[in-house]
């Protein structure tokens, strides 16, 4: 029985095209060769923001972020960067009694402005907030407390099979692999998304889980 549904955000519930483009603008390269860096660092093992080091290197990342909060040009988010399914499949599985905790590899301010959205949701927190990241166990265990649920009894749901599903299934937690933006091209067959407990390709389809 799944008593609580946990979800990764970035490529899960929230698409990441305006974060990328956003960093293009104020480094002042084309968006397309970001999103480009973004998905061959990835690809490589390497931290994402490791892309925007290839354009500029040495950068800063914590004092360039700060710099555009400062100047207006921060992180931002809202109804249009959410999947057309997000919303009502959150509310349904509420509907169904199962406890809904959004948590992701985001920054703090990320956690704020999806808490402003009003999402269907018990608990919104991120990497950021927690000061731990995915993969690390530590980060699982952060989960587990804001689900309130046994392991066997929660799932996690994300679209990255090395930073969602293998390690969420290492601390104890049921999985379900979202078939969802780059990575469902890149990594579909690898050994970490087939062991998934469920494959899926729209957030509905955790109703059919849970009941």
């Amino acid at each position: 029985m799944i008593r609580a549904v946990v979800f990764d955000v970035g490529e899960t519930l929230v698409r990441d095209d305006r974060y990328w483009a956003s960093w293009a603008d104020w480094l002042g390269a084309p968006r397309h060769t970001v999103a480009a860096l973004v998905g061959a660092v990835v690809a490589q093992g390497r931290d994402n923001s490791d892309a925007l080091r290839l354009i500029k290197p040495g950068l800063d990342i914590a004092a360039e972020y700060a710099a555009r909060e400062v100047t207006g040009r921060g992180e931002q988010l809202d109804d249009s960067d959410l999947y057309p399914d997000v919303r009502s499949a959150l509310a349904a599985l509420q509907e169904c009694g199962v406890r809904v905790v959004i948590a992701g590899n985001q920054t703090a301010r990320a956690g704020e402005l999806l808490r402003a959205l009003d999402l269907p949701a018990d608990l919104i927190a991120t990497s950021g907030e927690w000061g731990v990241a995915k993969p690390s166990h530590a980060f699982f265990a952060r989960v587990l407390d804001a689900a309130d649920t046994p392991s066997h009894e929660t799932l996690y749901v994300g679209d990255h099979p090395a930073n969602d599903i293998a390690p969420a299934r290492a601390a104890g937690l049921r999985t379900a692999h979202l078939r969802r933006g780059p990575w469902e091209y890149l990594w579909a067959d690898t050994p970490e998304a087939a062991e998934a407990d469920w494959r899926i390709d729209d957030l509905h389809q955790l109703l059919g889980i849970v009941r």
